[in-house]
């Protein structure tokens, strides 16, 4: 047997939608599974160096989670990767991993469980939904825990027509990644225990401003919306010329930029691919001490595949 699943890159929050709203991205991870006689992992790409080859990789030991959770032997399996997520780089690799994980173990168990379960189970390991919730689903996708059960809900965005007769979103994405490592944990320490109600309202209202301005294409609100008085102000800080990237992409040309999930990518919405606002950002890094990488993207309107 083999089972090939393929998985988008994700981009969380978006500026006010903290740990509620994430975005997939046109970068995927490809990892084709195969029964072996002991679990073995190769790896393509981003993180060949890094990653485990054996049990301890993220895959193995989600695939291994899911077994548990449903009382299964999972029989030992081969990972062939081929990487395009950076690691470490607020765009979702982590999330990407356990999802392969999951399905593929699901796949390999008979498919015990559905896909909303696959989604609580991924949350469960992440500790949030945002980035398997848009990664499962694609698109842009709202989601929030309740009483232990995840709710996630794909939100409509408007496409328009190009002249081959396709449909696409109407923005263009910039991602660029600096070379500087943050720890989620890092990311999470930075953050206030408490914020004011004001501060609280301001990113409810952009938060839902935020939604309409992808729903109706509209950069120009995107723009207005996509700030933030929760968790970017303290993570920029923590990242050298992260700020001065951000002030250099608007004055390129970006209509809205923010943080990717908690760093370090800086992530640019504008109306068409535009080489200035990756350069402007680039050069901002650069001055301060750190090299830079451009990803040009669309958004991904579906999530996660399964080829059997």
């Amino acid at each position: 047997m083999h089972i090939t699943i393929r998985v988008p890159a994700t981009s969380a929050n978006l500026g006010p939608g903290f740990d509620s709203l994430g975005l997939a991205l046109d970068l995927w991870n490809e990892t084709v599974i195969t029964l072996a006689i002991e679990y073995t992992v190769r790896v393509h790409g981003e993180g060949k160096e890094r990653l485990s080859a054996g049990e301890n990789n993220m895959i193995v030991r989600s695939a291994q989670k899911l077994a548990e959770s449903v009382g299964k032997h999972l029989p030992p399996f081969h990972v062939d990767c081929i990487n395009h997520v950076p690691l470490s780089s607020g765009l979702g690799s982590s999330a990407a991993a356990k999802l392969t994980g999951l399905l593929g173990a699901n796949v390999l168990l008979g498919k015990p469980l559905s896909s909303e379960e696959i989604l609580h189970l991924a949350t469960e390991m992440e500790g949030h939904p945002d980035n398997v919730a848009a990664a499962l689903l694609g698109g842009l996708v709202v989601s929030t825990v309740d009483n232990g059960k995840v709710f996630a809900h794909k939100l409509d965005i408007k496409m328009h027509p190009t002249p081959l007769g396709h449909f696409e979103p109407p923005f263009h994405i910039t991602v660029v990644l600096p070379d500087f490592h943050i720890s989620t944990r890092d990311a999470r320490t930075a953050l206030p225990e408490q914020v004011s109600i004001r501060d609280a309202v301001r990113n409810i209202s952009r938060a839902m401003l935020l939604t309409e301005a992808f729903r109706d294409g509209d950069l120009e609100l995107l723009g207005k919306a996509m700030t933030d008085t929760l968790h970017q102000p303290y993570r920029l800080s923590l990242i050298p010329g992260a700020q001065e990237a951000m002030d250099a992409a608007k004055r390129a040309g970006a209509s809205a930029i923010a943080l990717s999930g908690a760093g370090p990518s800086l992530i640019a919405f504008s109306p068409n691919r535009d080489a200035a606002i990756g350069g402007a950002m680039t050069r901002a890094f650069e001055s301060a001490g750190l090299q830079a990488r451009i990803f040009q993207l669309r958004m991904s309107s579906h999530g996660a595949e399964v080829h059997i």
